[in-house]
């Protein structure tokens, strides 16, 4: 072992949350955590595995944060039961960060809205979709739910440090191309396991220039690609955004010079067009100009991927002044209700609900067959949302073409797949 050899942005997290000057890829090892996410989903089993642990205190009630997002408002009984089984949890324990519906948001949303998650910090979380805090230079990774009760019971997760690939975005991006294109794209070319059990680092200058929202929505499909964790490095632009919300110290890590990547991969991203997963897989990405004539019957704006306030704003810019078309059901969904209390202000509430859409209160909903959206069998959904598995937002031999908002308004708008130079 080479005690100065220089680390990667995600060994020095992991360094500095397990009490060492350095760890090496491949070590098992026990990490301070800063946050520990559940959701409603989730949760629940959470706490019955808590339970089972015979204690009577959680590790730290403010570095806790309980969402009921997936199926709240409750949908039905069960899951008002297990909103109840949540709610209750955090009454007993006294948990700061529990978000009761009217004041909750989809979690990997709201979290960084409100500052819980900050740069430095290792984040774990009971959804797969934890990654996303990676955008504020976090390191952030989903476990199961019997981790998440160790974890809120003692603040500690076990993990193997895992290799690091460096990919870089070069050039600048085409007009209505975002962090969705970029990401489907970069999971269509190295495939759903082509970051397995590694973490990823952002980088390049087209990754200079992307927007905090766009790099969310990148770290939010890191998974995608079978990824740890996607970070990104903290500039100018994540001091400000995090600024603005963090009420704690936090601590900005950096990778060193001449750290050691398991692969670095180059991308043109000056050529990347607006980009469509066609099922069922992520990866089955294509460019727009590609696409040839597919009628659809649903769109979704939202989720934790693409719920955010410059994702609204892009779909509103396509429905602006037009209809949705009579053939499909459009339902926007914004990430929290700080956005759609802003969407409602600055009138995007009053350009969707003009242009024939559904504005719905922030919830996961459709992206994983949950309500508000459910397909119906033969029916397809361009959405954008992170996964368009077999049966994913309803009946099996439905399909979903994943897509950023303004592919996803246009389409809406022309009742087929479209780009938004085609409306």
């Amino acid at each position: 072992m080479n005690d100065n050899a220089p680390m990667t942005m995600a060994q020095k997290i992991l360094a500095a949350h397990s009490g060492r000057e350095r760890v090496e890829v491949g070590e098992l090892i026990e990490v301070h955590t800063d946050m520990v996410l559940a959701n409603d989903i989730t949760a629940p089993i959470a706490i019955t595995e808590f339970a089972k642990l015979g204690i009577d205190r959680v590790f730290d009630p403010a570095r806790i944060a309980l969402v009921p997002d997936h199926f709240a408002p409750n949908k039905d009984i069960k899951s008002a039961e297990q909103c109840k089984q949540m709610r209750a949890f955090a009454r007993a324990y006294g948990i700061v960060n529990y978000f009761e519906v009217g004041r909750m948001g989809i979690e990997h949303a709201l979290l960084p809205e409100l500052g819980l998650v900050l740069p430095g910090d290792v984040v774990v979380g009971a959804d797969s979709h934890t990654c996303t805090y990676g955008a504020v230079g976090a390191f952030a990774t989903g476990m199961g739910s019997t981790d998440i009760a160790v974890a809120m019971a003692t603040g500690q997760a076990w993990m193997r440090v895992p290799e690091t690939m460096r990919i870089v975005y070069h050039g600048a991006l085409r007009p209505w191309v975002g962090g969705k294109d970029l990401i489907l794209h970069t999971i269509g070319r190295i495939g759903v396991e082509g970051a397995r059990y590694r973490a990823i680092e952002f980088v390049g200058p087209a990754i200079d220039a992307l927007s905090m929202d766009g790099r969310f929505t990148m770290a939010n499909m890191a998974i995608e690609a079978g990824a740890k964790a996607g970070l990104f490095h903290v500039d100018s632009q994540t001091a400000a955004y995090v600024a603005e919300r963090a009420q704690r110290p936090y601590t900005v890590y950096a990778a060193d010079p001449g750290a050691a990547y398991a692969e670095v991969i180059d991308i043109d991203a000056a050529a990347i067009e607006p980009q469509v997963a066609f099922p069922h897989l992520p990866s089955n990405a294509r460019p727009i100009s590609a696409l040839g004539d597919i009628a659809i019957d649903q769109v979704v704006i939202g989720s934790c991927t693409n719920g955010r306030w410059s994702d609204l704003v892009a779909a509103a810019e396509i429905l602006r002044g037009r209809q949705v078309h009579p053939a499909v059901r459009c339902i926007v969904i914004p990430g929290t209700q700080a956005i759609y209390l802003r969407a409602v202000r600055e009138g995007l509430a009053e350009v969707f609900v003009e242009a024939g859409a559904v504005l719905s209160t922030p919830t996961c909903g459709p992206c994983l067959g949950g309500y508000m959206g459910v397909l119906a069998e033969g029916e397809r959904c361009v959405s954008t949302t992170n996964r368009n598995f077999v049966g994913r937002m309803g009946h099996a031999k439905s399909e979903v073409y994943l897509a950023g908002p303004a592919v996803a308004a246009a389409s809406a708008v022309m009742g087929k797949i479209a780009g938004p130079e085609d409306v």
